[in-house]
């Protein structure tokens, strides 16, 4: 449609109706019905051209003959205006716009020459002209304006100098004005166009940011199931580090126990000690697997501070394997995370399980040290020790766990060993250094150092 191009259509006076501030889409529609408005107006203005022209007719000395020319050109302009009611808005070539605007012109300046009053019904040119396109329309609208300038001055030049003036001024004026009225509406038009396209782009934008949003709504939906699936199976591999950590090396000690009351039947008290021993056992893992359930920290770390539950550790587990064990805590305690400080306790759970089973050692010592911004947890023997390079043997999850444990929390292990030499795991862990809340019974002192000394 000719609305299509509306930045380049020089809207004049006659189509003045059509301006709007809707979008692109609400112009084109406007300019139509504007253009359908304007075929409409083309009769009644020339009616009211006529009767002005016959009001003042006993006024003007006119030819008989020109009144005469003037009732048939009217006619001719009458079944003209009618026709173009008819005339389409759309689709016609240039061509054909142009030779409808010329003989509309042509008959609004007879008109004219007849009668000045006919000037009413000129203007109804600057519609036609409108429709010419690109910058034929500004050719149109000077032409119209010389035909308006006519009217103004009382007719064409006719010889006379003060008429001839008065006409040129009237023609500059009507020219000038309808030039600078094509150029301002020409830059309300563009920046119509140019908001009508940017709307556009905003809503193709808007779409495209509807099917993101849809994608992503897609693609958060998987993501939940992956997280939740990643989340079960990181759920089962903690369940089978809680059991190793409580249920399997609690059941270890048990059967230590009973097979070493077995041996020791026909010692009372010896007999007596281990049936005690294993008894506390079974108690201690009743109330960690009951723990393990509820997701809860260590008992031990429950009830006393990091460094007091690996001193308990290592007196429960010396008292247990009747191998010397040594807890040592250096530098000022902080507090840490509480996922950090159970996967401290598990680890050097783990290890001293470990040396229990493999090491036959003779000694063993754990030591925590605080430093500005890391935990150091080491768990030393004097055992056997292993080629570290070699892997756990098959079926052993205690250091595949323990390394686990350790990343978890950013965290990392490693293992100092050779055959005769012992053992040392060493974990290594972040910390934003916290001031240390006062423990129980020490008046809020920080420890420096903290050891316990078990003998067999």
């Amino acid at each position: 449609m000719r609305g299509v191009h509306l930045p380049e259509r020089a809207v004049g006076p006659g189509a003045a109706l059509g301006c709007g501030a809707a979008g692109q889409t609400g112009e084109v529609t406007w300019q139509e019905r504007s253009d359908r408005l304007a075929r409409l107006l083309m009769l009644p203005m020339l009616a009211i051209s006529t009767l002005l022209a016959v009001i003042t007719l006993p006024a003007v000395r006119t030819q008989h003959t020109r009144v005469e020319i003037g009732v048939a050109v009217v006619a001719v302009a009458a079944l003209w205006s009618t026709g173009l009611i008819r005339y389409p808005v759309t689709g016609v070539p240039p061509r054909s716009r142009w030779l409808v605007f010329g003989v509309h012109l042509t008959l609004a300046a007879t008109l004219v020459w007849l009668n000045p009053w006919y000037g009413v019904f000129a203007f109804t040119g600057y519609f036609l002209a409108d429709e010419l396109g690109g910058h034929a329309r500004r050719v149109g609208f000077v032409a119209v304006a010389l035909v308006s300038a006519a009217s103004q001055a009382a007719g064409y030049p006719n010889g006379s100098n003060a008429h001839t003036v008065t006409y040129l001024i009237m023609a500059a004026f009507n020219v000038v004005a309808v030039l600078l009225m094509v150029n301002l509406t020409n830059r309300v038009m563009e920046q119509n166009t140019e908001r009508g396209r940017m709307i556009a782009e905003l809503a193709e934008t808007n779409r495209q940011l509807q099917a993101s949003m849809d994608e992503n709504a897609g693609l958060h939906a998987q993501l939940l199931t992956q997280a939740r699936e990643a989340g079960v199976a990181e759920e089962r591999g903690r369940l089978a580090g809680e059991i190793h950590d409580t249920l399997a090396q609690g059941l270890a000690g048990i059967l230590t126990q009973l097979e070493a009351a077995r041996r020791a039947h026909a010692d009372p008290a010896e007999w007596s000690r281990h049936i005690e021993l294993a008894d506390g056992l079974a108690r201690a893992n009743l109330t960690e697997a009951r723990r393990s359930v509820r997701a809860l920290r260590p008992e031990q770390l429950e009830q006393a501070s990091l460094s007091d539950a690996l001193a308990d550790l290592a007196r429960d587990w010396s008292r247990r394997t009747q191998v010397p064990a040594e807890a040592v805590t250096t530098g000022v305690p902080v507090r840490a995370p509480a996922e950090t400080e159970m996967a401290v306790f598990r680890i050097a759970q783990e290890a001293l399980a470990n040396v229990a089973r493999h090491a036959h050692a003779t000694r063993a010592r754990v030591t925590l040290s605080y430093l500005d911004d890391t935990l150091l947890l080491d768990v030393a023997d004097d055992g056997a020790g292993f080629h570290p390079g070699a892997g756990a043997p098959p079926a052993r999850f205690g250091v595949t766990g323990m390394r686990r444990r350790a990343e978890s929390v950013a965290g990392t292990l490693s293992i100092e060993s050779a055959p005769g030499d012992g053992t040392t795991v060493n974990a290594v862990f972040p910390l934003t250094p916290t001031p240390a809340e006062a423990t129980p019974g020490t008046g809020g002192a920080a420890r420096e150092t903290a050891s316990v000394e078990v003998a067999r």
